[in-house]
C-alpha cells in the first residue's frame, strides 16, 4: 500500500523492513524521495517504486529528533521572548564622536 504523493515531514512505517522513517526531501526532476530513519541513516526511493512499497502512515515517534543528534539544550524554543535590558536606556540614542574608518 504505497502512496502516490509523499509529503515532506510525513512519517511512514515500512512493513517489509519494520522501520519508521520521515520523508525529508522530494526531487521531482531526479525522480527521487529522500528519507531519514530514526537512527539518522538517509535512504532514497524512486518515485516509480514508491507506490509499490508496503508503507502505512505513521505518527512521529516520541524521540523523532534523535536522528539529528540534538540534545534538549540544542533545540530552539520559539516561545522564549528575548528582551534586551537596554531598550529603554536613553544613552543608546547618543551617537559616538568617532566613526570607524575616518581619521580627524
Amino acid at each position: 500500500m504505497g502512496f502516490q504523493s509523499p509529503s515532506i515531514g510525513a512519517w511512514y512505517f515500512d512493513r517489509e523492513d519494520q522501520q519508521v522513517f520521515e520523508v525529508v526531501a522530494l526531487d521531482e526532476q531526479q525522480g527521487t524521495i529522500e528519507v531519514q530513519y530514526l537512527d539518522g541513516a538517509i535512504g532514497e526511493f524512486d518515485l516509480e517504486t514508491w507506490p509499490l512499497l508496503p508503507l502505512v502512515p505513521a505518527a512521529a515517534p516520541e524521540d523523532s529528533e534523535a536522528g539529528y543528534e540534538l540534545s534538549q539544550e540544542d533545540r530552539w524554543n520559539d516561545d522564549d521572548v528575548l528582551v534586551p535590558d537596554s531598550w529603554n536606556n536613553p544613552l543608546n540614542d547618543i551617537e559616538p564622536d568617532l566613526f570607524p574608518g575616518y581619521d580627524d
